[in-house]
């Protein structure tokens, strides 16, 4: 049953390239020629990164209209990489490999430091982080053909 967050994707013979749609809207994931893709879109860690940098602006975007603050715009670069855990200084896990997600932020505007380190907070807070970062259960099953 489709809810307002059911995404469909859809893979064929042609080397990863993938339609996504969601809603009315439509994607495409890839996978660099490199890797034996097409090179049509995004790959997947790609379209995480853009999910929760989406979601980050547009939370932060949202903080800043309710306050009245003179937010004029905002960038955010982030980057995705796995590093052995006993080489990341501030993560809980001691062992194995740790996905770390950097997140750079540019906020243009006539904001004073206080709230420039208050839009970081509620960065932090939006909703597909806390999803990322929370428990979760991802259950995976096969449809009748």
């Amino acid at each position: 049953m489709a809810t307002p967050h059911t995404v469909h994707v859809r893979i064929g013979r042609d080397h990863y390239h993938t339609d996504i749609s969601a809603g009315s809207h439509t994607l495409i994931a890839d996978e660099p020629e490199a890797l034996g893709g097409t090179d049509h879109g995004p790959d997947p860690y790609a379209l995480l990164l853009a999910s929760l940098g989406a979601c980050k602006a547009i939370t932060v975007r949202m903080y800043a209209d309710r306050k009245g603050w003179p937010l004029e715009s905002l960038e955010f670069e982030l980057s995705h990489d796995r590093v052995h855990a006993k080489d990341c200084d501030d993560c809980e896990e001691s062992e194995g490999m740790v996905s770390v997600i950097e997140c750079t932020i540019t906020a243009h505007g006539e904001l004073s430091e206080d709230q420039r380190a208050r839009l970081a907070e509620i960065a932090d807070k939006c909703p597909v982080q806390r999803t990322n970062s929370g428990p979760n259960h991802i259950r995976t099953k096969l449809a009748d053909s």
